[in-house]
């Protein structure tokens, strides 16, 4: 009589258990109702990955799992805020001996030299001791006034050519005991890791944003054959609404700008943005650079390298290397918008007129053009 009762509480326990597995495939099997949105922290701001394509329950985890996978090697190769960070450890390393480094770490490091150069300096990773002299960095001190001699003995070691790159090889070295800050080109790094991901699980429709750099593919709505729409924000303090409205198709959007961190000494007002040629905060009137590029790595790096230089520089650097860049400059209590002729020839001159974007068509001075870079291989706001 026990054995049958054994065996009848077998029997339950394993049709308990078929039960279970069924209702986990089930659930698994479920098929989401697009939109599909992820949302969480990294890199010490937000990501929003939003997908139109079909995509059951259990597909959906697996996407989550793996772009986060990519998130958190980007963090592990470039933070600065992290003690086992491969970029601590090749800060950290002994001066003038090549190091050997990670694919993705080479391949951020000739990024920021090629802007770097292209920029005459303007973008410069070098830069991480002057930002946490200003109290931007993960050194952070209190916000105040460096002292000039202070000041002076940072800005002697800064410079892109303390860096070297060897692409080959997959090495690098400091030549100067500087402190490469990769916070310019990092983000836009993992935007395009994220991209990347999802375009290998044939993803065809998505955005990705990772606080405020975008990557668009597809349509919002193949259907109807509306496209992404992603929104260049108001330059203030307090405000989050969009300055204009733009269509994104299969296009990166990287956005800089001074207007969100920033300290006050005494009434004055200093930017997070530091100057690499002069070791001070920027002091012009344009609030933010919006550049659109296939790779978001590329257009990370420029929008930083354009916003250091102010109106008419950044102007003519966009204009010959051949960027879609979009300015937003302080005009009293207005905002003055104005655009390349790169911008123009993706977006339409319709939308641009449209929009009363001041549109600027030749480079402003006459020094001579730079080299455009080639693209990577394969704050703002999407809907």
């Amino acid at each position: 009589m026990k054995k049958a009762v054994g065996c009848t509480t077998r029997r339950l326990s394993g049709l308990v258990l078929i039960a279970l597995l069924l209702v986990g495939c089930s659930e698994n099997d479920r098929p989401l109702e697009p939109p599909v949105r992820f949302e969480g922290n990294i890199f010490g701001t937000f990501y929003q990955v939003t997908i139109m394509d079909p995509l059951t329950q259990g597909e959906s985890l697996k996407l989550e799992e793996g772009f986060l996978a990519e998130l958190e090697s980007v963090d592990q190769a470039m933070s600065t805020y992290r003690d086992d960070s491969e970029l601590i450890a090749f800060n950290e390393a002994p001066l003038d001996e090549w190091q050997p480094l990670s694919n993705e770490l080479i391949e951020v490091l000739a990024i920021s030299q090629s802007v770097a150069e292209a920029s005459h300096g303007a973008f410069d990773i070098t830069v991480g001791d002057l930002v946490n002299l200003w109290s931007f960095g993960p050194g952070a001190r209190p916000e105040e006034v460096p002292a000039d001699d202070i000041l002076t003995e940072k800005l002697a070691q800064v410079g892109f050519d303390a860096v070297e790159v060897d692409s080959q090889k997959m090495q690098a070295r400091r030549i100067r005991d500087v402190f490469v800050d990769l916070s310019g080109v990092a983000k836009g790094h993992g935007t395009d890791r994220v991209a990347a991901y999802l375009d290998q699980q044939g993803m065809e429709h998505y955005l990705v944003n990772i606080g405020g750099e975008l990557i668009a593919r597809g349509l919002r709505d193949e259907q109807a054959q509306i496209p992404w729409q992603v929104g260049i924000e108001v330059p203030e303090d307090g405000q989050q609404r969009a300055q204009h409205i733009l269509p994104l198709a299969n296009m990166s959007v990287a956005t800089s700008g001074d207007y969100r961190n920033y300290f006050e000494v005494e009434g004055e007002r200093f930017s997070h943005t530091i100057d690499p040629r002069t070791g001070r905060p920027v002091t012009h009137q344009v609030a933010s650079v919006s550049v659109f590029h296939p790779s978001n790595a590329w257009a990370d790096a420029w929008a930083t390298a354009l916003l250091v230089v102010g109106e008419e520089d950044a102007m003519q650097m966009a204009i010959e290397n051949h960027l879609k860049v979009l300015l937003l400059v302080r005009d009293g209590e207005q905002w003055r918008s104005i655009v390349t002729p790169e911008f123009v020839n993706y977006f339409g001159e319709t939308l641009v007129n449209e929009l009363g974007i001041e549109q600027r068509r030749t480079p402003t001075s006459s020094s001579p053009a730079t080299a455009s870079p080639a693209p990577a291989d394969p704050s703002v706001t999407g809907e």
